[in-house]
């Protein structure tokens, strides 16, 4: 008996109904646990901002968190590593605790002044979230895959505001030079889904104004390429610098409460003693002045060295805001020397040091479009290349795979190499 395939349009239409459903489950509980990470975080702050005693407690936070995680929740320690192993690899589902974990983790380090961020918190929410769907329904794993990408899209379209970049971020991030077509959907639902499911809980993202983008030219072009430059050179330091300052605390502290009870106190002598208050936390007001006016050049180095200790350390929260602080400071820092607009160089220098130390120019420039509007968008897409070919071929994520090289091989006779593929 002959057995007929279904046709075409039937397939299409199954898979478009199946994650449609999926990703839309998976954006509305990402983008619930963003506007409730986004709120704790704005009552975290405010109230260290008004008790700036808080600061002296960070040692003894930092020894807390990392104990509780040495106790429950070492199966989760990988974070956002984890959840990218998973995609590649998948093993075991990510444990339910990682959401809780890493709220509590995040929520205490900028209650106590920790220079870190939050886009590490909503992803991780988001991925595991998306993987008790997946346990719960029992999917097969190469759907699982997809719906873990969905989870970190979700996760940080929410936390952002951004549902365009998110949902090219988790297609982007787990491969230098690779996308993940087959999850474009499912991640284009959720990322627009969070974002929408986030305002609606009543969530609030800061906004700034790149002010008047000049007409293209051959200098203002040049100035771009330059600073481009500069961003990824320094988002490929921030990189090596958290990676090799995280090496050298475990080897000298293997106990790694202790190791977040040194920072804390590093951090915290650091931001009183220097009066260096404005690098604590998030940065937003810094990010602010960036906007408005040239700033010295040791802003962006200064926030990017107590963001290196406080994550080597073991703080909790991710490294994206605080390199978007890095990136609109070094920016602003860099306009008055390249004859550029100050809004403007802040800007670029916002989504392009993130391009270059997450290796995801694409994302980042669909968010500079975003946040800042369609004409800052060619000098995005230049800056945010640019600082990706100068940022090396390693990047913030360990567990982010090489696809294919980021320069061209010049050999006409070399034989052609496929990368190895990301299942």
């Amino acid at each position: 008996m002959l057995h007929s395939t279904p046709p075409e349009p039937w397939t299409h239409g199954v898979h478009f109904a199946k994650w449609l459903l999926l990703a839309l489950l998976v954006g509305a509980l990402a983008g619930s646990a963003s506007a409730a990470l986004l709120w704790a975080l704005d009552l975290a702050t405010a109230t260290r901002e008004a008790q700036r005693w808080l600061v002296w407690g960070l040692p003894l936070a930092g020894f807390a968190v990392a104990w509780v995680y040495l106790q429950i929740g070492q199966q989760v320690e990988g974070g956002n590593n984890l959840l990218i192993d998973e995609i590649h690899d998948p093993q075991q589902a990510v444990a339910l605790r990682m959401a809780p974990l890493i709220l509590f983790g995040t929520v205490v380090s900028h209650l106590f002044g920790a220079s870190v961020g939050r886009e590490g918190t909503a992803v991780q929410m988001g991925g595991a979230l998306a993987d008790q769907v997946t346990r719960a329904l029992k999917l097969a794993r190469d759907d699982r895959r997809i719906l873990l990408m969905a989870g970190i899209s979700a996760g940080f379209a929410s936390v952002f505001g951004t549902p365009l970049a998110g949902a090219v971020f988790a297609l982007e991030v787990l491969a230098i030079g690779r996308l993940r077509y087959d999850a474009l959907w499912p991640c284009v639902v959720a990322a627009i889904v969070g974002d929408q499911i986030a305002l609606w809980w009543g969530a609030h993202h800061a906004h700034y104004a790149a002010g008047v983008v000049p007409p293209l030219s051959l200098w203002s072009l040049a100035a771009v390429l330059l600073a481009g430059a500069a961003f990824g050179l320094v988002g490929r330091l921030f990189a090596a610098a958290t990676h090799r300052l995280s090496a050298a605390f475990r080897r000298r502290v293997p106990y790694s409460p202790l190791r977040a009870l040194v920072g804390g106190a590093l951090i915290a002598t650091a931001l009183l003693g220097l009066g260096a208050w404005r690098y604590a936390g998030l940065g937003l007001p810094v990010i602010a002045e960036a906007f408005a006016q040239a700033l010295p050049p040791w802003d962006f180095a200064a926030k990017l060295a107590y963001t290196v200790v406080s994550l080597a350390s073991g703080f909790k929260g991710g490294e994206v805001t605080p390199l978007f602080v890095i990136g609109a400071t070094l920016g602003s820092a860099l306009a008055p020397l390249l004859d550029m607009p100050v809004a403007l160089m802040a800007a670029l220098g916002f989504v392009a040091v993130f391009a270059g130390a997450a290796n995801t120019p694409l994302a980042c420039t669909l968010m500079a479009v975003e946040l800042f509007g369609a004409d800052l968008g060619v000098y995005a897409i230049v800056a945010c290349v640019i600082s990706y070919l100068f940022s090396g071929q390693t990047g913030i994520y360990r567990a982010q795979r090489p696809g294919q090289p980021k320069a061209a091989r010049s050999s006409a006779r070399e034989a052609p190499h496929d990368p190895p593929d990301s299942p």
